[in-house]
């Protein structure tokens, strides 16, 4: 089995997690490291046994693939570099948070032919790979209902809010790129409302800090997201699929910080996930696994570029009907930055 040289660029706490994987890989045999702190880079770099490099340039010039856990606005930038220099790249979400930006970035990656994934964590996570799996397959039936819960257990720093895209463009994205995966269906109506309960803090920033989500597939079946900002018990995401032969759940565990009321029922324990790094411990390391295994070769990129703008058009629509009040059409959304209707129907798959 060939051994890798994999690249990082950006080592703050999900760069440094990415790192710390990677290491762990039999097939990875060199990590260089790159930060625009070089200080971070150099003491993660001493604590691995790995090499740092005081440049972007000096980092790809000598690896076979590199992840990218920058500074949001400095994906494009950085994936345009990564693929002009060849080099096969897993990117944390999102690529790009503008719709007209994103756009002629995928066009310009897939023109390259260089891989790229998007570090959208569920899609590689073990239980949700099975029940897309199950899915798939049938085995759960006609699918009638999803829901998908995400709750942080405390609120991000407030200083990021202005810069976070908002409640749907950086926490519910994940289940707007992961549903609709599962599914394998069109979205063909988004309602979308929100409340600030958590801090004032969200106004102020014009955003919301609880969220419910409903969409509609072209077969007939709705998913209900909901998204908040604060569980004090503790972080807490789970996906349920209700069909007409199982229901199936991902997420629900010891560690689940939910307290049932029925005899013998699960209680919250003192070691509930604390946040999403711990929930989707095995995401993130299965996600450094198929990344090697996709510049190498022997896999098939799971997470394309193309759809990060799937969810990117939903996170729109989301945000357009809670300032509405009404069902948005997620079609219309791409068509106002130049995809014609046909384009429009299949990036909301």
């Amino acid at each position: 089995m060939s051994l890798m040289r994999i690249g990082v660029a950006g080592v703050g706490r999900i760069g440094a997690m990415h790192a710390r994987n990677l290491t762990a890989l039999e097939t990875v045999d060199e990590l260089v490291l790159f930060d625009p702190q070089p200080e971070r880079a150099v003491a993660l770099a001493r604590e691995l046994g790995a090499a740092a490099v005081a440049d972007p340039d000096t980092l790809l010039a000598g690896v076979d693939g590199v992840v990218l856990a920058t500074p949001t606005d400095t994906h494009p930038e950085w994936v345009r570099r990564t693929v002009a220099a060849g080099v096969p790249t897993l990117c944390e979400k999102p690529i790009a948070s503008d719709l007209a930006e994103l756009i002629v970035l995928i066009a310009d990656v897939e023109a390259s032919g260089v891989p790229v994934l998007v570090g959208f964590q569920r899609r590689f996570d073990p239980a949700v790979i099975e029940l897309k799996r199950r899915l798939d397959a049938g085995e759960s039936g006609t699918p009638y209902l999803v829901r998908a819960i995400g709750q942080d257990a405390a609120p991000p720093d407030l200083g990021y809010l202005p810069a976070s895209g908002g409640i749907f463009r950086d926490l519910l994205i994940h289940d707007l790129d992961a549903v609709p995966w599962l599914l394998g269906e069109p979205v063909v109506e988004v309602f979308a409302g929100g409340s600030v309960l958590v801090d004032r803090a969200f106004a102020d920033a014009d955003d919301v800090d609880n969220a419910v989500v409903v969409l509609r597939f072209a077969g007939g079946a709705h998913a209900v997201l909901t998204g908040g900002r604060h569980n004090p018990a503790g972080y807490d995401h789970r996906i349920e699929v209700l069909g007409s032969a199982q229901s199936l759940v991902v997420g629900l565990d010891p560690r689940t910080p939910l307290t049932s009321l029925e005899p013998g029922g699960p209680q919250a324990r003192p070691d509930a996930y604390p946040g999403f790094p711990e929930r989707f411990a095995r995401a993130y390391r299965n996600e450094m696994r198929v990344f090697v295994e996709v510049v190498a070769g022997r896999q098939a990129n799971p997470s394309p570029v193309r759809d990060s703008l799937g969810s990117l058009v939903l996170a729109e629509a989301c945000e357009r009907s809670r300032r509405a009040g009404r069902p948005v059409d997620p079609a219309s959304v791409p068509a106002d930055v130049g995809i014609g209707p046909a384009a429009a129907v299949e990036v909301a798959r």
